[in-house]
């Protein structure tokens, strides 16, 4: 095969490694396109296009990465990974692993790893690549590469759930939950939250957010009744989609636009957490965006004297 050929048969696998290492659609593309310029301007043939692309995404990510945690600490307000409508890249041997290493929860959880730990895990835990692989992509011995496995499922299993739900589970609740929402049904949706769920929105400062956290199923359920009944009075659909492997629903104006994401965490038969993001700089490979704040005017504008 040509250079060509063979980059665009490993790109999936590309993206999806610098996607569960960066948690951002937008920089796992430049992270897989700064690797084939490399490959490309190699002049040599490697004996391996897998493990030369591969160690090459890796090491990419790890440097962008680094930056990017320096520009999080100042992020405004909850950093959430950029929605993933669908993973490129799949291998029915690994289709577990794949799944879950690429829900919300899981990015947030690998958040908690060094650069170099999170990028060992992933090429390891999620990807199966050999010891002797993950060391030559990370630049560490096989010993070293051990020694951060070890620490990095540590940190992974200490915030993994203890119960996860089945997959059928998830899309029987979650179609329920959107049915409840479409009717505006507070007792349906509360039945279907934890006692202690949480709602947690990302606008990066740059779109209209709760002030903070709703946590409890009453409070979330009056909540989103009542957003999604103000949504609806000017035009606001929603289209339930899978984000990250999980449950999720798009929302759209009138014209079609993405105005935010939603994802649900199902776990033990009820949903633990709704995330939502509504900053339009992590919306922008779902469609085009809609202007969330000329939105908010006009619900406000809408909004009953009564209500």
């Amino acid at each position: 095969m040509s250079k060509v050929e063979e980059f665009e048969e490993l790109r999936p696998l590309l993206f999806s490694i610098a996607y569960r290492i960066l948690g951002s659609v937008g920089e796992a593309e430049d992270a897989v396109q700064e690797t084939w310029l490399r490959f490309d301007g190699s002049a040599t043939q490697p004996t391996s296009a897998k493990a030369f692309l591969s160690a090459a995404v890796t090491r990419i990510s790890i440097d962008v990465l680094r930056s990017a945690r320096v520009r999080r600490e100042k992020y405004v307000g909850p950093w959430f990974p950029e929605p993933l409508l669908s993973d490129p890249y799949q291998d029915p041997a690994r289709s577990m692993e794949l799944a879950d290493s690429v829900s919300m929860a899981a990015l947030l959880l690998l958040e908690r790893l060094s650069p170099l730990e999170r990028a060992v895990f992933v090429l390891r835990e999620v990807f199966g690549f050999g010891f002797d692989e993950v060391a030559a992509a990370v630049g560490r011995s096989e010993a070293a590469c051990r020694q951060l496995l070890v620490r990095a499922r540590r940190h992974m299993e200490a915030g993994r759930p203890r119960f996860e739900a089945v997959r059928q589970e998830r899309e029987e609740l979650a179609s329920r939950f959107f049915d409840a929402l479409r009717e505006g049904d507070v007792a349906g949706l509360q039945e279907l939250l934890a006692a202690d769920v949480s709602m947690v929105g990302d606008s990066g400062g740059k779109a209209p957010q709760l002030a903070r956290a709703i946590i409890g199923a009453a409070n979330a359920a009056r909540l989103l009744a009542s957003v999604f009944r103000r949504l609806a009075r000017i035009d606001v659909t929603f289209e339930p989609h899978e984000l990250n492997g999980q449950p999720g629903a798009i929302f759209r104006d009138r014209d079609g636009k993405v105005l935010y994401t939603l994802a649900l965490d199902v776990l033990d038969g009820q949903i633990q957490t709704i995330r939502s993001v509504i900053n339009p700089d992590k919306l922008r490979h779902v469609g085009p965006v809609a202007d969330a704040w000329a939105i908010d005017r006009e619900v406000r504008q809408a909004r009953r004297p009564t209500e």
